[in-house]
């Protein structure tokens, strides 16, 4: 080749890793897979239409309840105030308790009989028959096991029904007939609507009560509607929405009547203490009264002096007031008395005359945890569990009120005193009054305190009797249960999570693919390796055709490779003959091979005197690729001194001045065979014979050949392939040329796809094509390789 071509220089890759990350080619890397993001949003979108075919809408039902927060009145403020028992200041936050209370919510789920669901079977879906069943399920003896308890049936008509056996067989009966399973006796009833569903699949599922009412708890909501308010906003989502109302309107009915029992409960000790009160003081006050009258007639005392009235006046309004403190405190020793009893249950003890709002929200709430646990009780043994939150409560609220007794009992106590020292003083200032009057002042003062407080009595029993007569829940409903429209925030939730996890699956894929067992698909990637010159990039050969030039074809593959002859020339610089090249890899697969026996062609084709040398004695090829005679001797039999050069060499039958040396006799020491000298005599010899030597040699990562022969050669043509090298290899690569154990390494990119992971030249194009390949073979081939 002597005519002058531009200074050819090849590309280096920079010594210094490059840690720098290209978005671009990122994103072309995962959208070479674009079918797999096809298939992912496919996949997504049918997931999406499943979704809605089986899912049901989901209504937001909501109440609001206006829970009463009595006002303080006059009386209330005064120092002889008692507390009403039927306009108790309630702390809202126990008010919520109750409402999501499990007792009460279990009364709702046994109330509208929540714990059987009937269902229609259409394919996927299923609808819910709330209130619209055809057949109603009656539990005769329930052993309480719901494990299992699914009833599948077919309707035939109003008087029969098939049921799906254990064994899948489907067995008829008639409505007429009693059943008994692991969760009892029951029944089948036709409801006056079996008509609409003959033939229809019916599902039955029997849910645990209790099970359920702690469900319902979870998704039961109650909050206040403003900060300022005491207006409770219940509130549940259900697919059903005619249940949710139904669940909210039921709990607000059930709360508003265990109110009302327990004021009454309340009231009715009231009233209790109240009359036991009265019966004493009746006799207490008449045995006064014949007193006044008896010391009167025998000491013949009409009336008393103005200081005298002026004294028994002022003691008569201590009086009274310490009479209240006295009930006070008779009372709280009612309430310690009844807290410090070991039973949890009884009468509620009544709070008549203390005014303390706190104390009488924690009797109130006392109250209704004893009403529940009683309602338990006469369904439930004491043993069971579901005692021990309800006793667990009681026993908090009798700790809270025991304090809050503590403290009233000590106000209550210093105020008895106070009062009392005041009488004493008034007892003090009389002593100078004439002894008859002193007298009857003791008498009167008896007589007066005990008629105050008897009249006092009598004033709050009718009270409390008009109210145990008219007992109402304060209670009062502002919105009835309404359901919303269904949420429309899921449906878009829903659409976001499948686009997402259609993108993301095989994304996901895409990179696990490469951290699994990562490959080189783009020269960034073979920056990694070093300052390694990138001599060539060979395009990817769909045809089986082994030798992929000859002296005609304008193929990308054959440009190519005469593209790569050119760049040798440059890279040996003047030398014209006796050049030698060793063709290797890392492991096998990569296309040594194959490229050694184009290069060899297209070196020939050009005039120059090829052989290509088969020294991979392992698994030799280049004897198959030509078709050669492979009983011919080879080099395994010159270096064994059976063969002389001559005698070893073959013409490749393609080209007169493309010559081939086969393997020879397979042997079992190739290694040991290729350090022989003869080996460097044979290539000298080569030299001498031939313009290019080409060595197919074995790869450098699995045997040691390869470094072996480098010692013969003047350059190393190193394949790196596509899609199939590991990454891991580069870093071998770098070790091989940093320790000069291959003389002269050059990297050829081989195998590349067009537009494979965004890198590659259209080697399709026309211009080099002299025969356009089929276009559906085309297109599927691209599709293909895109997975």
């Amino acid at each position: 080749m002597s005519t002058q071509l531009a200074q050819f220089t090849p590309f280096r890759i920079p010594l210094e890793k490059q840690r720098s990350v290209n978005l671009s080619s990122v994103l072309k890397k995962y959208l070479y897979h674009w079918p797999l993001f096809l298939i992912g949003l496919s996949l997504a979108a049918v997931g999406v239409f499943t979704y809605y075919q089986v899912a049901k809408p989901v209504y937001e039902i909501k109440a609001t309840l206006l829970i009463q927060n009595e006002k303080k009145t006059a009386d209330q403020q005064s120092p002889l105030h008692e507390i009403d028992l039927l306009s108790t200041n309630r702390i809202m936050e126990n008010e919520f308790e109750i409402l999501k209370s499990k007792q009460l919510i279990g009364e709702v789920v046994r109330d509208l009989k929540l714990d059987i669901v009937y269902q229609r079977m259409d394919g996927l879906a299923t609808e819910d028959l709330y209130k619209n069943s055809p057949v109603k399920l009656t539990l005769i003896n329930p052993t309480g096991n719901y494990s299992s308890s699914t009833v599948n049936l077919v309707i035939i008509d109003k008087n029969s029904f098939f049921v799906s056996m254990p064994d899948g067989n489907l067995k008829q009966f008639s409505f007429k007939e009693t059943f008994k399973n692991n969760f009892g006796s029951w029944k089948l009833e036709p409801t006056p609507v079996i008509g609409e569903f003959k033939g229809a699949k019916i599902r039955i599922v029997l849910h645990d009560p209790d099970a359920l009412a702690i469900q319902y708890q979870k998704r039961i909501g109650a909050a206040l509607s403003s900060k300022s308010s005491t207006a409770a906003v219940l509130s549940i989502s259900d697919e059903v929405a005619q249940r949710g109302k139904d669940i909210l309107n039921r709990l607000i009915q059930n709360y508003k009547v265990a109110g009302i029992l327990v004021k009454k409960q309340e009231t009715r000790s009231t009233l209790d203490f109240i009359d036991s009160r009265l019966t004493t003081l009746a006799s207490e006050l008449n045995s006064a009264e014949k007193g006044i009258e008896t010391f009167k007639s025998s000491r013949g005392l009409t009336d008393l002096s103005s200081d005298s009235k002026i004294s028994l006046e002022n003691m008569q309004a201590n009086d009274a007031r310490l009479s209240q403190v006295n009930v006070q405190l008779s009372i709280i020793e009612g309430i310690e008395r009844y807290i410090n009893s070991s039973l949890n249950s009884g009468k509620t003890p009544s709070t008549l005359g203390i005014d303390d709002p706190a104390l009488s929200s924690l009797i109130e709430k006392l109250a209704q945890l004893q009403l529940q646990r009683e309602r338990l009780l006469a369904t439930t043994p004491e043993t069971n569990p579901d005692f021990e939150p309800i006793n667990r409560s009681i026993s908090i609220t009798k700790s809270a009120i025991k304090e809050n007794v503590a403290s009233i009992r000590s106000t209550l106590q210093n105020t008895q005193a106070k009062l009392q020292s005041f009488n004493d003083n008034f007892l003090y200032s009389i002593k100078n009054i004439p002894v008859q009057e002193r007298q009857f002042i003791n008498i009167k003062r008896q007589q007066a305190i005990k008629e105050g407080l008897y009249t006092y009595l009598l004033q709050k029993k009718e009270e409390v009797s008009v109210s145990y007569a008219s007992a109402l829940a304060n209670d009062r409903i502002v919105d009835e249960a309404y359901a919303g429209a269904p949420k429309s925030a899921l449906k878009a939730m829903i659409f976001a999570i499948a686009l997402f996890l259609g993108l993301a699956f095989p994304a996901g894929l895409i990179y696990a693919r490469g951290v699994i067992s990562p490959k080189v698909n783009d020269l960034s990637e073979l920056k990694e390796s070093g300052e390694i010159p990138i001599i060539g990039e060979l395009p990817f050969e769909p045809t089986k055709n082994t030798i992929a030039i000859n002296g005609k074809s304008t193929t990308a593959i054959s440009e190519q490779f005469r593209a790569l002859r050119i760049k040798m020339y440059y890279l040996f610089g003047q030398k014209e003959t006796g050049r030698v090249t060793l063709v290797t890899s890392s492991v096998a697969g990569e296309g040594k091979t194959y490229v050694s026996s184009n290069l060899g062609v297209a070196m020939a084709f050009s005039g120059r005197k090829t052989v290509l040398v088969e020294l991979d004695l392992r698994k030799p090829k280049l004897a198959e690729v030509f078709e050669i005679n492979t009983d011919h001797p080879g080099i395994s039999d010159f270096l064994n001194g059976k063969a002389s050069v001559d005698e070893i060499i073959q013409n490749s039958k393609l080209e007169p001045t493309l010559d081939v040396i086969g393997s020879g006799a397979l042997v079992h020491n190739p290694s040991e065979l290729l350090e022989r000298q003869q080996l460097a005599d044979l290539i000298l010899s080569l030299r001498d014979l031939y313009d290019d030597v080409i060595i197919d040699s074995p790869p450098v990562h699995l045997v040691p050949d390869a470094m072996i022969l480098s010692r013969v050669a003047d350059m190393t043509l190193y394949m790196i392939r596509q899609g199939f090298t590991k990454v891991d290899e580069l870093e071998f690569l770098r070790e091989l040329n940093k320790q000069n154990q291959l003389v002269n390494i050059n990297v050829i990119f081989n195998s590349i796809q067009r537009i494979r992971y965004g890198y590659g030249y259209n080697y399709d194009n026309n211009y080099y094509n002299s025969k356009k390949p089929s276009l559906l073979r085309s297109i599927f081939g691209d599709f293909t390789s895109r997975f």
